[in-house]
């Protein structure tokens, strides 16, 4: 991986994270609501996970291929 591929991946890599960070604040506020909107609310936990993953797949790709 390249300089500028890895520069790429870290920018992506902390963009995801601020909105999965968020998602977990809109989540939580959600929640704590009386009128709790349990679609939006599953909406919103699903897209969590999917950035998770997405996180996970670039962290991977940041790691130094090693040759056993």
């Amino acid at each position: 991986m390249s300089a500028e591929d890895t520069a790429i991946t870290v920018r992506r890599l902390t963009a995801l994270k601020c909105e999965h960070r968020d998602l977990d604040a809109m989540i939580a506020q959600l929640a704590l609501q009386p009128s709790l909107d349990e679609l939006e609310l599953k909406r919103l936990k699903k897209r969590k996970l999917q950035l998770k993953d997405a996180i996970a797949l670039l962290e991977s790709r940041l790691i130094p291929d090693l040759d056993a």
